[in-house]
């Protein structure tokens, strides 16, 4: 049987790999010149781990999925800790009570910010959108002072345009909690990503071609496909081009601690960039004389960009049903992952979903 997997993320190394351990070969198709997809890591000259596209911190609560990746590598516990300049202030985010009661000058208890905030909401109506959505969960002060301008920035169009399900991501905690995820399981691993995946894609039943471009011309001579690049691009575009999000990065290299934390936002719609990485921070374990980190910009993606996150704005719905349809009536092919699926995916589940797709094709033979 003739397996061809095209990307080498997550989505795409699971599904190779599961089914490798069942004794059926696997050619592995990247277009890039390493594997890992956009969780590669590499070392820098300054010995710092660097997230080549950006932070990447694995959490879950499924318990099968951090389980199964563990097989692969160590992990260290890791409690991501966000924080925010906007206005000339620093703050912590998820916005919690130490935020709330910074903004607004009070001593809140946690019932008191609760209903405060309650007095602040904003009726939605008939609105779906997310700013809509923000200012009826926060009122116009935390929604504008945390998530108008960096929203903007960070997908290009005005915030009534985007679905309300990228703001109700995030939490609003009436606790001094600032951790930003809430998941119990939380880590990095050791050593970076890339060695995860090396071991990973160490079988001698997986082929993996880098610098591979391929399309579903080029692949109609296999059984079957998992396909984890762009929607899209599957069909050749054929109905309009599904619009995404890339990033850029500015890399600069400092002595000592740059900014304190792991990740600032810059919620500022003036501040050109969205956040500043320092890559230090994601391994305290280790100890270097420099720092790293990326001035991270977003902007629209276009043909031979690296797409990062599906926009899926409110107006797109039309092409994307027309593109899910064919999808429907593919044969032979599996779509899967943020890009194949055309969804805002963490890590966890882009990997619990591989491993059903895998199981579930195994049944099939």
């Amino acid at each position: 049987m003739n397996i061809a997997v095209v990307g080498a993320g997550f989505s795409g190394s699971v599904i190779a790999r599961q089914l490798a351990e069942a004794g059926i070969a696997v050619e592995i198709f990247e277009s890039r010149e390493h594997i890992g997809g956009n969780c590669f890591t590499e070392r820098h000259v300054t010995g710092t781990n660097v997230h080549r596209y950006g932070p990447h911190i694995f959490h879950t609560g499924d318990l099968r999925v951090w389980e199964y990746l563990c097989r692969f590598g160590e992990f260290v516990p890791f409690q991501f800790r966000v924080f925010a300049t906007a206005a000339g202030r620093v703050y912590p985010l998820p916005i919690n009570l130490l935020t709330i009661n910074q903004v607004f000058g009070t001593s809140f208890t946690p019932r008191e910010a609760q209903e405060f905030i309650a007095s602040q909401s904003v009726p939605m109506g008939e609105r779906t959108d997310l700013e809509a959505y923000g200012r009826s969960v926060l009122g116009d002060v935390l929604y504008e002072r945390f998530f108008e301008g960096y929203t903007t920035k960070q997908w290009g169009v005005a915030p009534s345009e985007l679905p309300a399900s990228i703001l109700q991501r995030l939490p609003v905690r009436f606790d001094y909690d600032t951790a930003y995820y809430s998941h119990p399981i939380q880590a990095i691993p050791r050593d970076g990503y890339t060695p995860i995946f090396e071991q990973l894609l160490d079988h001698r039943l997986i082929t993996v071609h880098l610098n591979t471009k391929v399309d579903s011309d080029s692949l109609r001579s296999y059984d079957h496909i998992f396909w984890t690049g762009p929607l899209d691009a599957w069909f050749g575009h054929s109905f309009g081009r599904l619009r995404y999000r890339t990033l850029d990065f500015v890399e600069e290299v400092h002595n000592g601690d740059f900014q304190g934390s792991a990740t600032m936002n810059q919620c500022d719609v003036d501040v050109p960039f969205t956040r500043t990485t320092e890559f230090n921070h994601f391994t305290p374990w280790e100890t270097h004389e420099q720092t790293v980190i990326y001035l991270e910009f977003s902007r629209e993606c276009v043909e031979d960009d690296t797409p990062y996150y599906p926009l899926r704005l409110n107006d797109d719905s039309v092409l994307l049903d027309r593109y899910l349809e064919a999808a429907k009536h593919e044969t032979g092919v599996t779509f899967v992952g943020r890009l194949g699926t055309y969804r805002y995916l963490d890590m966890d589940v882009c990997i619990g979903e591989a491993l059903d797709v895998a199981a579930e094709f195994l049944t099939t033979l």
